[in-house]
Parts: structure tokens; C-alpha cells; sequence
């Protein structure tokens, strides 16, 4: 068997896409939909997805002690991807909910899309379908990906960052960070397995990336 995924489950993820995902890409992979620490922690990548909303998110990944989990992994070094509300889950605080915290592994803040004007049409909340993505940094989740390559997002809250962490860029009315990363941590707030050849060669190169 080759080396584990750890899919982190917390009732909220759309997991078995997910793992189907991996396994066509990797099939030599032994993929864990697991929310035990210790498969966890010994994992050689961690996938932390998420779909619904932000407080119900964080409600149970306080319950199980993902936020533990997660934050470790962080600390260890192995391969760490968000994805969706997994992403919004690192930053330090979300809008959503009536505010919540997240892990704060991220400095930043997930606001909501204000249905802002855009070619004198009010844009419609939530953010649901494709996009074009700008490589705003080069990353080895990038391999094998042209610039400006279109992935699936569904989403009505956005990560409000701007720094050399923001591996990727997207418009939706205002400029949004699509992809985060930092030493073995990267993010993603579209769906890389519903994406297609893009999302699919995304999760490929994650599965290939020593963290660093």
C-alpha cells in the first residue's frame, strides 16, 4: 500500500468526492476518511474540506478536537491542504454565523460577498460555478496548470487577504484570494474535485509536495 491520505472528517466535508478524487489520481494511495488524531497525525498528507456553514463548521471541529489535529499537523510539517470552508477554518475569524473564530493558523478575515455591481448587473450571492484563477505566485500545486485556468467554486464568503501567501487570485465583483499557502500549508477555496483537469492535476501535485 503507498503512503496514507488523511481525509480529516468532521460531518462536514464533501468527503466522498473527495476521496474519489485522490484515488483516481493516486491509486496507489491508502486514503483514510478519518476523524482520528492519530491516523491523522501519522498521515504523509492531510486534506481538511469543507462544505456548509461556518459555525456549525467550527462547532464540530472544536467537539472532535480537529482544531488540535489540524493545528499539529501545521506544527509537524506534513502536506497540509484546505479546501472550501476548510480554507475560511484556518483564517483568524469569519463573518459568517454572527462572527466566529477560526484557528487563526491564517491572519485574516472571511467576509461576506455584498452582491456587488459588476457591468451594471448586481452579482448574484453565492459565488456558484466557474472562474478563472491568476497564479499570483508560483507554487508546486501550480505544476502542470496554465495560468488563468478555470475551477468550480460555491461559496458566499471570501477570504479578505492580500499578502505573499496568496498563491492565487479570483474576481467576483472585488479581487478575492483563491489559493493561500505558507512553508507545508496551502488552501483552496474552490473545489479541485469538481474542477476537472485543473482540480484534478491540483490534487495530483498536493499528492507530490513535501510541504516545502
Amino acid at each position: 500500500m503507498g503512503k496514507t491520505v488523511a481525509i480529516i472528517d468532521y460531518g462536514m466535508g464533501n468527503l466522498h468526492s473527495v476521496a474519489s478524487a485522490v484515488g483516481h489520481v493516486a491509486p496507489d494511495r491508502d486514503v483514510r476518511v478519518t476523524a482520528d488524531s492519530d491516523i491523522i497525525l501519522a498521515a504523509d498528507h492531510v486534506i481538511f474540506p469543507g462544505v456548509g456553514a461556518m459555525g456549525d463548521c467550527m462547532a464540530e471541529i472544536r467537539r472532535l478536537k480537529m482544531d488540535e489535529a489540524v493545528s499539529r499537523v501545521a506544527e509537524q510539517g506534513q502536506p497540509l491542504l484546505g479546501v472550501c470552508v476548510g480554507m475560511q477554518a484556518m483564517m483568524a475569524h469569519s463573518e459568517e454565523s454572527g462572527g466566529v473564530d477560526g484557528l487563526g493558523i491564517f491572519d485574516a478575515e472571511v467576509k461576506r460577498f455584498r452582491g456587488e455591481v459588476f457591468d451594471q448587473h448586481r452579482l448574484k450571492v453565492p459565488h456558484m460555478g466557474w472562474n478563472t484563477v491568476q497564479q499570483s505566485r508560483n507554487h508546486a500545486l501550480w505544476h502542470n496548470i496554465a495560468d488563468n485556468s478555470r475551477f468550480y467554486f460555491v461559496h458566499s464568503y471570501y477570504v479578505a487577504l492580500d499578502s505573499d501567501e496568496v498563491s492565487g487570485r479570483c474576481e467576483y465583483g472585488m479581487p478575492f484570494a483563491a489559493m493561500v499557502a505558507r512553508n507545508n500549508i496551502a488552501a483552496v477555496q474552490f473545489h479541485p474535485e469538481k474542477s476537472h483537469d485543473a482540480g484534478l492535476q491540483l490534487l495530483k501535485n498536493f499528492l507530490g509536495w513535501d510541504g516545502r
